[in-house]
């Protein structure tokens, strides 16, 4: 079981960094970052009034899904979360006709979906499992 627990904390971490990097990346340009976004949009049937506070918000939830992730924390909720947030980005993408990104965001949620899979057996490498009083 060992092996299984650090296989799955090793696959919880990629995706918790990667999210994570997303949000800083984004946060200290967040006006540069929502006004790129929203000149994406531009010629899509997306209304501004939809693009611009999502690209505000984006940047937040990448950098709070991955804290939760990195520390196992509050899982179900942030892995569901990560999906919804990919589900947005995929239909966005759709919009603009950029296929190669939906592939990638299509891979990002199976990886969610997996690691919620495997949670409940696996995740014991997390602050959610040592709150539970599991050690």
């Amino acid at each position: 079981m060992e092996n299984a627990s650090l296989s799955y904390l090793l696959a919880r971490l990629p995706v918790a960094i990667s999210m994570l990097g997303h949000g800083l990346a984004r946060l200290p340009k967040l006006d540069k970052f929502s006004n790129w976004m929203v000149g994406q949009f531009q010629q899509s049937i997306l209304p501004d009034e939809l693009v611009r506070p999502f690209s505000y918000m984006l940047p937040f939830l990448e950098l709070n899904i991955g804290l939760l992730l990195l520390v196992g924390l509050f899982m179900r909720v942030s892995l569901v979360t990560g999906s919804i947030v990919i589900l947005v980005l995929i239909f966005g993408s759709c919009m603009l006709e950029q296929w190669e990104n939906v592939a990638i965001q299509m891979f990002y949620g199976l990886y969610f979906a997996g690691l919620l899979f495997f949670q409940d057996k696996y995740n014991q490498y997390s602050l959610d499992y040592k709150l539970r009083g599991r050690s």
